[in-house]
């Protein structure tokens, strides 16, 4: 039985409710945060892990950074490499689980963000995430990993929701925490007029200090936490937990 993360139909059935078109502008804002984040020098080399279709790596790309964005999702690669050259943007994407992809010492940065982490059945496979990052980035560099935190999935649970669209497709999702707060369980639901696609997918979950706890244990030094990408405290308030590790 393919995993859920593997299977190709779940991307592209899910794509335009993941990446629509806000999301999408918002890149040029999260960018803007990101880059405050990193304290990268212009031209670095950034490593986008998980790049999905590209929204950060082409904006990296458009401010003059070299790019290499690594997704498992070939429609996503060639998606991004469609606008890249559409923009005459010089952009590497690699098609590479993010279990295997390491190059070592080759990155200024890396960042893995929108709840791109915890997809696997085993917890020591992000872990192996984690070191390879840790591997392919150069002394010094930053690493920003943006997940939906234990503490807030805990805070805003919702059993259910659905959401409809103008071109008449409704997606409902629908939760339960797993495992003693491990995991969540989430069974999608896109429903287009007789159509009816479903998967259901498991995101394991962790708190501030457990993310902490786990790039320690990857080989990263300092790692800071914080509620939202401007850099707000990682407290009650919190919108995503994001945390910052320093090789």
């Amino acid at each position: 039985m393919t995993d859920w993360y593997d299977d190709d139909s779940f991307w592209e059935t899910f794509r335009d409710s993941m990446f629509n078109p806000v999301r999408i502008e918002l890149a040029r804002t999260e960018v803007d945060s990101l880059l405050a984040l990193l304290r990268v020098s212009p031209g670095a080399h950034i490593l986008d892990l998980c790049c999905g279709p590209g929204r950060h790596s082409l904006e990296f790309a458009r401010r003059g950074f070299a790019v290499t964005g690594v997704d498992r999702t070939q429609r996503y690669l060639d998606e991004a490499q469609s606008a890249a050259n559409s923009e005459r943007l010089a952009v590497e994407l690699v098609r590479s689980d993010m279990r295997d992809f390491v190059r070592r010492q080759s990155f200024d940065a890396a960042i893995n963000i929108f709840t791109s982490f915890g997809f696997f059945d085993d917890a020591d496979d992000d872990l192996r995430v984690a070191r390879n990052v840790c591997e392919s980035l150069r002394p010094g560099s930053k690493f920003v990993i943006d997940v939906r935190g234990k503490e807030l999935v805990a805070r805003d649970f919702r059993g259910r929701d659905w959401h409809s669209f103008d071109d008449g497709t409704i997606i409902m999702e629908e939760r339960r925490i797993r495992d003693g707060w491990s995991a969540v369980e989430s069974r999608w639901v896109r429903l287009r007029g007789t159509q009816r696609y479903e998967s259901t997918l498991t995101v394991r979950l962790y708190s501030g200090t457990e993310i902490v706890a786990l790039l320690k244990e990857a080989g990263f030094g300092a790692i800071a936490t914080y509620g939202n990408f401007a850099g707000a405290s990682y407290d009650q308030q919190a919108e995503r937990l994001i945390a910052v590790a320093t090789k």
